[in-house]
């Protein structure tokens, strides 16, 4: 790994996502996360709990704030990774998205649409019509397959809990297939212990997914990540996954968490009464840890800071900068930071690699 690290330090002067040392050149990919915090249409779903945001509910949703809201994020998606890559992500998970005509609007924004995004989406149950998708530049990712796992909750009423599904999507990353999992978890609505269960339930469910997967493939390369409502040191990453925050220690068929060592330091996507929480997390299989020649391994991951999406003053300074805060619009970005991760490749004479743009 020090090897890539003297080469990634070059990797800032690349303009097309490529590095050159002596004769050799390295293809970098970026995969980020980002909870976009509630983007929603303006129409009143009337199957879904989305009265407050429309024009006439609590939130007075407007045509003018859902374009402003989806200029935000347009302008977050396009700088993710750029420091390294001069490009945005090739791969890019999201959650609090209502539907898909707000991902089509999200991907035919000035900043993204020459970036020629496709969009893989599935309507879930959740009550409140919230759903993950997923985007990624059909220059550098071919899907292959697809589908929506059902999370199965049971209130205490014994009753139907809807939540989100878990997206899986398998793929080619420049000819290399690889496997992304999306997911946002229950919340801590009603205390973190008494809403634990539901994200252990998610958790098993996120490993059934990638048991599968192995079970047809024992080395395949699985990218999971989301909200997950958790910390990297929590039951469900540690104990049910049993993720790993230490390359050192991983066997073959490990998760790797490079989130925790962030964790760990103090850094954190959110803020919640002056305690960060690293809840948006990217995991991932060992295999894509010191791989094979020619193919992608993972180099770093981070949580995207750039100093315009946090508050700036008051109470909350240094917090997300949030599009509604206390019941009030305050015209943020979300309430969540992105995180990302690089991946690398040596590029042969013979490749041809492209950045999207």
């Amino acid at each position: 790994m020090k090897t890539f690290r003297i080469i990634l330090i070059l990797a800032i002067l690349s303009q097309l996502g490529t590095v050159a040392q002596d004769s050799r050149q390295y293809q970098i990919r970026t995969i980020a996360f980002y909870n976009v915090e509630n983007l929603f249409d303006t129409t009143n779903d009337s199957l879904t709990f989305d009265d407050d945001r429309t024009p006439t509910g609590k939130d007075q949703w407007t045509e003018e704030r859902y374009w402003h809201k989806v200029d935000h994020i347009a302008k977050v998606i396009s700088e993710i990774g750029s420091s390294i890559t001069a490009t945005s992500p090739d791969i890019v998970g999201l959650c609090e998205v209502e539907n898909r005509q707000v991902l089509e609007d999200l991907i035919h924004h000035p900043k993204l649409e020459h970036k020629d995004y496709g969009i893989v989406h599935f309507d879930s149950p959740d009550e409140r019509g919230i759903d993950v998708a997923l985007l990624y530049k059909k220059a550098a990712f071919l899907p292959t397959t697809s589908a929506s796992h059902r999370l199965l909750l049971i209130n205490n009423n014994d009753k139907r809990d809807y939540t989100r599904d878990q997206l899986i999507v398998g793929g080619l990353l420049d000819d290399e297939e690889i496997h992304i999992i999306v997911n946002h978890w229950p919340s801590r609505s009603g205390g973190e212990a008494r809403s634990q269960p539901n994200r252990i339930a998610a958790a098993k469910l996120n490993k059934h997914i990638i048991d599968s997967v192995q079970r047809i493939n024992d080395i395949a390369k699985i990218i999971s990540m989301g909200d997950l409502n958790d910390d990297p040191v929590d039951d469900s990453l540690k104990k049910i996954l049993k993720t790993k925050g230490k390359q050192k220690n991983l066997e073959a068929g490990d998760l790797f968490n490079p989130m925790e060592k962030l964790f760990r330091k103090g850094i954190g996507s959110l803020a919640y009464r002056d305690k960060w929480n690293l809840f948006d997390q990217i995991f991932f299989t060992s295999h894509l840890i010191n791989t094979e020649k020619n193919s992608y391994s993972y180099w770093k991951a981070g949580v995207f800071t750039k100093p315009y999406l946090m508050t700036t003053k008051g109470q909350y300074r240094g917090y997300p900068y949030r599009t509604y805060s206390g019941g009030n619009y305050t015209g943020g970005y979300s309430d969540h930071f992105p995180v990302y991760l690089y991946l690398i490749k040596e590029k042969l004479p013979t490749d041809h690699f492209t950045n999207g743009e």
